[in-house]
């Protein structure tokens, strides 16, 4: 089984792609939704936070408190070192769940699996992969996307790129890019001949 790994920074519509390959029966595990899995309740990944950040990151009822994790890695003098700290952490339980999750997908003789990792360098999940594809959109496209998606300010949404790789740098570090600043049909066409791509010289 081959292993492909996805990423792309926030409003490249990645999820658009991933929701594409997932089409043509291609398992996707998404990282975000492992993340958002392992802090909805009490458990390892939760108690590691808390004893890292303190009891307010965490609900009452064990689970995550986004608002106040976000005011300590988005804001504040240590937002950096905090973001840092919350990554090495969040980073070591999800890479279980997707290695456990690979291997039940090469049991079941699937070909192609795909890792959807916003951070899939930065984590190190590219290890876990034979090839890696980056998608991409033009600056404009993905603040719009990102203001009507999440609700932000324009300012907000730049600063969030700007923690981020920027597109010319993750391009030089991946096999494959995919551009999504078009409509849906040529996003579909795009994703149509990377898998082509794949299957023939993979």
């Amino acid at each position: 089984m081959k292993v492909i790994g996805l990423c792309g920074g926030s409003g490249s519509g990645k999820g658009a792609v991933s929701r594409i390959l997932s089409e043509y029966g291609i398992p996707t595990l998404d990282t975000d939704a492992l993340y958002r899995e392992l802090t909805s309740r009490d458990g390892e990944c939760m108690r590691a936070l808390t004893r890292e950040f303190g009891e307010s990151v965490a609900t009452p009822e064990g689970a995550l408190n986004r608002i106040e994790l976000r005011k300590l890695v988005f804001s504040g003098v240590d937002k950096d070192l905090n973001r840092e700290k919350l990554n090495k952490i969040t980073h070591a339980y999800i890479l279980d769940a997707v290695r456990q999750r690979l291997a039940q997908y090469e049991r079941e003789g699937k070909e192609l699996a795909v890792i959807d990792a916003p951070l899939l360098f930065e984590s190190g999940f590219d290890k876990e992969c034979d090839l890696t594809v980056a998608v991409m959109a033009d600056r404009e496209i993905r603040i719009k996307r990102i203001c009507e998606r999440d609700g932000l300010t324009r300012e907000a949404a730049e600063n969030r790129i700007n923690t981020q790789i920027s597109d010319e740098k993750l391009s030089s570090m991946v096999n494959f890019v995919i551009t999504n600043s078009a409509s849906r049909k040529e996003l579909a066409e795009s994703v149509a001949e990377l898998v082509a791509k794949i299957k023939k010289t993979y």
